[in-house]
């Protein structure tokens, strides 16, 4: 027993001694690193990058912090000597020469930040960037130099010295191979215009080969709309051409043959989905050009249905079957399961400013839903579609197992705020300005609200617009009016106006091509006649008390005693057509409030709002007015636009529209209800040179309106041959028909020789035996249609869209007014 008590001890202080043996190594090598060199960062801090590691790793460590040049680690007879040679610290960021572009903007694209560590590998990669941002920018010529200005305490200035240079844009793009359409169609559907005289406007010219990319991306969703399914992107190749001082960008297609489809079919290998429930999501139709984007729709528009009759886990993919003999495709989408992959997670990454919620809702999908690849590429391309991004890129990468996926959403905000100054000319309105602020994306919401005021030769006002694109969390837009404008219609009519009052609106899609807006509106119109229309000392009008003053000379020793003076003579010359405004107009003068409820319908499928070639633009639009207010009526309005590119780059459009409204519960329409319609129907008349006038006054002033109108228009627009593309003009030739008609205001009257008021509907002046001349409306009221033909110059310009129409009336009614020359346009600068 006492040996083994021995032996436990034994054991015992052969560990104590060696734990204290191995605690006086761990300490002697602690001890044994010797720190060299070092001024700011303390020696235990450098020792702790260096114990336990071997002499490299212990240098590469070092270096990694950032905080030295250079880093030296020897070892040997016991002791580690590590040198360090510290890098300095920047206090500032200098920028010298930068004129075009805010030092802020630079200094937030740079790796060297004030108050960091001085890194001349940093500096030079630094002018790399800024070299590379100039380059984007359009100055590709720009050098940029450093220098650093030693200050105390191991400080120093970082400057950078750029010499901008002058602007370099894209001088040419070029296509080869192109058969189909020509060069400048391919150009047209860009995004990135060549450098012309107009470049000093525009920065549309600048190189940036993102863009590029984007561009090289619509003109291949334009070849596969049009049938090219074989269409592709061989090569493009951009080189600044020193000489020119810009950029050559050329891009090299392989066309192929256009592709019709032979035949559409739907399989479905999911237990409880029929080919019934999913073939009329299908647009397409044999004989048809195959449209890649109608595949698109339909794939995405069958993934939806079948996932909302609870297939989580469905996708839909197309088949085709190519003849490339004849040239046909027979389509297949075929409905399958896919496989059971759940979103782990989505990352949105990038967004400085926008908010995450206003990508998550364009996604269909949320985390911990099934993944599913179509409506995954919607959500990329309805943020594509949003302008709040420079480019956005949505990619998969596995997630924490085999049956999970993590969603990445890379995007780069860009600006999204406008102020503008608009300026133009039209016959109708005369010189007219506008200052606007706007923002797409208010505060990173993604709301959308605009503050504009217009000063004009006959027209100002003010107006605030709002929307939110997603009321309550749905994809409801919801948004309001609210504005105050004048208008002197004293060039065409005897009156001025003054409409104030505000619409509150709510839109929502049905599709993607569908859409409806519910609307009230809630305005008050103020009508007056100006004094120089009044004419106290020369009005035979029915007098209307404080708006008509009569003057009472004596006349056959006739006592009139309606003139308010008793005993006092009246003279009435015959002075019917003296000029003065219609009884309608005296009628309708003073203050009218409207309550107005309403809908409009929306059918859009144009391939470019801005610039269509093709597609459909339909609106209708029923209001009721009633539900308070003054004014009580039903109103319907509704055109529908066609275009059709009829050759390369010569687009046909053809237009149709009618309105008619119609006084409810036996109210008479007021003056300012009616319709008053001119160029905008029928080109080669002047505004409110059509329909129902007064022929009592002057004819030619006294438009009273109507309550029906219908027309229609042809058109064929094309560019001006030999003229370069970037001065934006193009030609037209139309043909106009249409007619407005119908009168429902207010009833005529005829004042008789013992002052009572007789009212005639339908403008009938009964004629007296007394000297005194009766007062009345003589209503002219045709449905003859006016038509008329003629021809424009289109120019997009620099300063916004201009038009210049001449038109020859062909037919015409009694009383319209012709307007042969018509221009108007203005725009953003």
């Amino acid at each position: 027993m006492f040996r083994g008590m021995a032996l436990v001890s034994v054991r015992r202080f052969a560990l104590t001694v060696g734990l204290v043996l191995m605690a006086g190594m761990s300490a002697a090598q602690a001890q044994s690193v010797v720190v060299h060199g070092n001024q700011r960062m303390d020696a235990e801090t450098i020792r702790s990058y260096v114990q336990g590691k071997s002499p490299d790793e212990a240098r590469q460590a070092l270096l990694a912090t950032g905080m030295f040049s250079d880093v030296k680690v020897a070892g040997g007879r016991g002791a580690t000597v590590v040198t360090v040679n510290e890098n300095q610290t920047v206090n500032r960021v200098v920028f010298e020469g930068n004129k075009k572009l805010n030092k802020d903007v630079l200094a937030g694209e740079l790796s060297t930040k004030a108050r960091g560590p001085y890194s001349p590998a940093a500096v030079q990669a630094d002018v790399e960037k800024l070299q590379e941002i100039y380059k984007r920018g359009g100055r590709g010529l720009a050098t940029i130099s450093s220098r650093i200005v030693p200050l105390t305490n191991g400080r120093v200035d970082v400057v950078f010295t750029i010499k901008e240079g002058d602007k370099t844009g894209v001088k040419e793009i070029n296509f080869v191979g192109n058969h189909a359409y020509s060069s400048r169609r391919l150009r047209d559907l860009m995004t990135t215009t060549e450098m012309n005289l107009l470049s000093w406007l525009k920065t549309s010219d600048v190189y940036d080969p993102d863009k590029i990319s984007s561009d090289e991306e619509l003109i291949r969703r334009y070849y596969l709309k049009n049938g090219y399914a074989d269409f592709r992107i061989v090569s493009t190749d951009s080189v600044f051409d020193q000489a020119k001082g810009g950029w050559i960008v050329t891009i090299t297609v392989e066309e192929g043959q256009p592709y019709r489809i032979s035949s559409v079919d739907v399989e479905s290998r999911v237990e409880g989905v029929t080919h019934d429930m999913v073939r009329r999501e299908v647009t397409s139709s044999p004989g048809e050009i195959y449209d890649a984007e109608n595949v698109e729709k339909a794939l995405t528009s069958m993934t939806t249905s079948v996932m909302r009759k609870g297939n989580p886990f469905v996708q839909v993919r197309p088949a085709g079957v190519r003849d490339s003999v004849n040239h046909t495709i027979g389509l297949t989408y075929v409905v399958e399961e896919g496989p059971r992959v759940y979103i782990e997670r989505i990352n949105v990454r990038g967004n400085v400013r926008t908010r995450d919620y206003v990508i998550r809702r364009e996604l269909d999908l949320e985390e911990g839903d099934a993944y599913n690849k179509v409506l995954i590429d919607r959500a990329e391309r309805r943020l594509n579609g949003l302008g709040y991004f420079k480019k956005v890129r949505i990619t998969n990468e596995p997630g924490s197992q085999p049956d999970r996926v993590v969603i990445n959403i890379d995007v780069e905000d860009q600006s999204t705020g406008q102020f503008s100054v608009s300026g133009g000319y039209s016959t109708q309105d005369g010189v007219i300005g506008e200052v606007a602020v706007a923002e797409s994306n208010f505060l990173g919401r993604g709301q959308y609200i605009r503050v504009a005021g217009q000063l004009g030769q006959r027209t100002n006002g003010v107006q605030l617009s709002f929307t939110e694109p997603y009321f309550l969390g749905q994809r409801l837009a919801a948004g309001f009016d609210v504005y105050t404008k004048y208008t002197d219609n004293t060039m065409y009519a005897r009156y001025e106006t003054r409409a104030t009052g505000g619409t509150i609106r709510f839109g929502f899609p049905i599709t993607d091509e569908f859409t409806v807006t519910a609307r009230y509106s809630l305005y008050q119109t103020k009508l007056s006649v100006p004094d120089s229309y009044k004419q106290p000392y020369n009005d035979c009008s029915f007098p209307l008390p404080g708006y008509t003053s009569v003057f009472n000379p004596p006349f056959d020793g006739v006592t009139y005693p309606y003139n308010g003076t008793p005993g006092a003579l009246s003279y009435y010359p015959n002075c019917a057509y003296d000029g003065e405004a219609s009884v309608a107009v005296k009628q309708a003068i003073g203050r009218t409030l409207t309550s107005l409820v309403g809908v409009t319908l929306t059918y859009n499928t144009l391939d470019n709002m801005k610039n269509p070639h093709s597609g459909i633009y339909a609106e209708v639009r029923p209001e009721i007015a009633g539900l308070g207010g003054d004014s009580k009526f039903f109103r319907a309005t509704g055109e529908a636009r066609y275009y059709r590119e009829l050759w390369d780059d010569v687009v046909g459009i053809v237009k149709l529209q009618g309105g008619t409204i119609q006084p409810l519960g036996g109210n008479d329409l007021r003056l300012t209800d009616n319709f008053f319609l001119g160029p905008s129907l029928v080109r080669g008349f002047a505004p409110s040179g059509i329909g129902p006038r007064d022929l009592t006054g002057d004819p030619s002033t006294n438009a009273i309106g109507g309550v029906n109108y219908f027309g229609a228009s042809v058109e064929a627009q094309f560019p001006i041959w030999g003229l370069p593309r970037e001065l934006g003009l193009k030609g037209a030739v139309f043909a106009d028909a249409g007619t407005l008609f119908g009168y429902k205001g207010a009833k005529t009257f005829d004042l008789n020789y013992n002052g009572v008021i007789d009212g005639f509907a339908g403008g009938v002046c009964q004629p007296n035996s007394q000297p005194v001349q009766p007062e009345c409306m003589i209503v002219k009221d045709s449905s003859a249609i006016r038509t008329s033909v003629g021809a424009s110059i289109l120019w997009q310009s620099p300063l916004g869209p201009i038009r210049f129409d001449y038109a020859f009336a062909l037919t015409k009614a009694d009383g319209d007014r012709t307007q042969a020359f018509r221009f108007s346009g203005g725009g953003s600068f």
